[in-house]
Order: C-alpha cells, then sequence, then structure tokens
C-alpha cells in the first residue's frame, strides 16, 4: 500500500496541524524480521537508569510488524525501558486497534510539535524523548540505543510503596513528572480487518496507563501514585522536559 497523508477535523484538533503522514507497505527487505543479534548492554545504563525507548505503532498499520517485533525483543531487558504506545488515527483503515487511546496519539503529536516535524508516522521509535528511528531495522535500533545510552541529567527518582520521590536538582528545569504502567507479557492479537487482516500479532510492553503526576521545578518532590487499572502491569517513572522535551530521568520499577 502506498504512502498515506490524511486530513481529518479530529487530528486536526488534537495535534493544531493539518497534515498526518504515516503507514504504508514496507519493502519486502525490511517486513522479515532481522535476525537477532547479540544483544549488548547499553553503557552505563540499568533498571534504575534505563534507556527509554518508545514505539508509536498500529495493528492497522502494515509497515509495524517489523518495528514491533524488534521492541518485542528488547522488552525484557534490564537495561532498556522499552514502551508501545498504540496510536488512533490509523483505526479509519478497517482494524480498531485494540490497545489505542488518544492520550497516546496526543503524545507522539507533542513528540512532533516539539521537533517541528508537521506529521506523525508510524512505525515510529523515539529514544529518550529525543533522537527518532523508524524502528523496523535491528541494527539500527541497537546501535541508536548505544548512541543514545541512558536517560540522563535529570534528579533521581525513587519509589516508596505508592510514593514517589523526585530529589532536589539546583538548577533543573521544569519537568512533567510521568507514571506509566505498561504489561510486560506478550498479548496475541488476531487481525480480522485492514491492512493486517489474518495476521495474529504479538505485543510486548503495551502501555495501558499514562499518568501525568505533576511538575517538578527543582525542589524535593512527593507524588502519590495512583493504583493500576488492571492487575499484572509494571511500573515505570519518567522525567521529562516540557511537551515533548527531552526526558532526563527514568526509571523501572
Amino acid at each position: 500500500m502506498p504512502n498515506l497523508s490524511i486530513i481529518t477535523s479530529s487530528t486536526i484538533a488534537l495535534a493544531g496541524a493539518a497534515l498526518l503522514a504515516g503507514c504504508g507497505q514496507a519493502p519486502a527487505s525490511e517486513a522479515a524480521a532481522a535476525p537477532l543479534q547479540p544483544q549488548l548492554k547499553v553503557a552505563g545504563a540499568s533498571a534504575t537508569h534505563p534507556v527509554v525507548v518508545e514505539l508509536f505503532q498500529s495493528q492497522g498499520c502494515s509497515s509495524c510488524p517489523p518495528a514491533n517485533a524488534n521492541v518485542n525483543a528488547i522488552a525484557g531487558r534490564p537495561d532498556v525501558l522499552a514502551l508501545s504506545f498504540a496510536v488512533t488515527y490509523w483505526d479509519q483503515l478497517g482494524w480498531k486497534d485494540t490497545f489505542d487511546s488518544p492520550k497516546f496519539t496526543a503524545r507522539q503529536w507533542d513528540y512532533a510539535n516539539h521537533a517541528g516535524r508537521p506529521q506523525v508516522a508510524t512505525p515510529q521509535v523515539i529514544l529518550n524523548g529525543g533522537p527518532t528511528i523508524i524502528g523496523h531495522d535491528r541494527r539500527q535500533l541497537d546501535a541508536a540505543m548505544a548512541k543514545a545510552g541512558p536517560a540522563r541529567g535529570g534528579p533521581a527518582v525513587s519509589i516508596a510503596g505508592a510514593t514517589l520521590n523526585v530529589a532536589a536538582q539546583p538548577g533543573g528545569k521544569p519537568s512533567t513528572v510521568w507514571l506509566v504502567r505498561y504489561d510486560p507479557k506478550s498479548r496475541e492479537v488476531a487481525i480480522r480487518a485492514g491492512e493486517n487482516n489474518g495476521r495474529t500479532l504479538p505485543h510486548r510492553n503495551i502501555v495501558v496507563d499514562l499518568v501525568d503526576l505533576g511538575s517538578w521545578q527543582g525542589k524535593p518532590s512527593t507524588f502519590q501514585l495512583p493504583a493500576a487499572s488492571e492487575p499484572g502491569l509494571l511500573t515505570a517513572v519518567l522525567v521529562q522536559q516540557g511537551k515533548g522535551g527531552p526526558i532526563t530521568s527514568a526509571a523501572k520499577v
């Protein structure tokens, strides 16, 4: 299927932009998942200081499965916080993504607007809130993670029970504190319509809850964590400058 450009009133209202570009048929060389490569730990990264890998994808996008497979392959690594966000704007192709949310589409548009990009697209991988790649090429993804390294430059974060503590940092830039809850299990979805009709697509680290906990202004701050919307979810926190800016602190719980 050729690349598409879509203009709808809903996306204009959401993004403040008129152009929405996205999914197309991946070339045959990209459609097959790349052979697994040895997984080398990202230098300096750990569960408390991971590299943040955000995938924006849709079950209705024929170009997404290779990128989805690559992110699935790194989902369990302790040095990586891999998050899969299902967007809404390909639902009109005949299949409504079973995990999508307007919040996730808005997050992708925040990144686009911050970077001055007039479009959003799937698949798209964003590392630490900054560098962007398609995600279909495993070697490119590994290289991008190694280059990005762990999220850095922000305050220390820790969780005790249902309380998140964000440490002081003199001169720290005002930032949004995000709570993310995601499912580490593989969720397999049988697609019954649209571009991926007839395929069963596995998903890992699907984001279920994305909660804006409030603003951090450089001083010691505490935030109360709401209960998860469903059992079995893992928790992560992000400290992010502005709307769609760099992620300076991240931790998996």
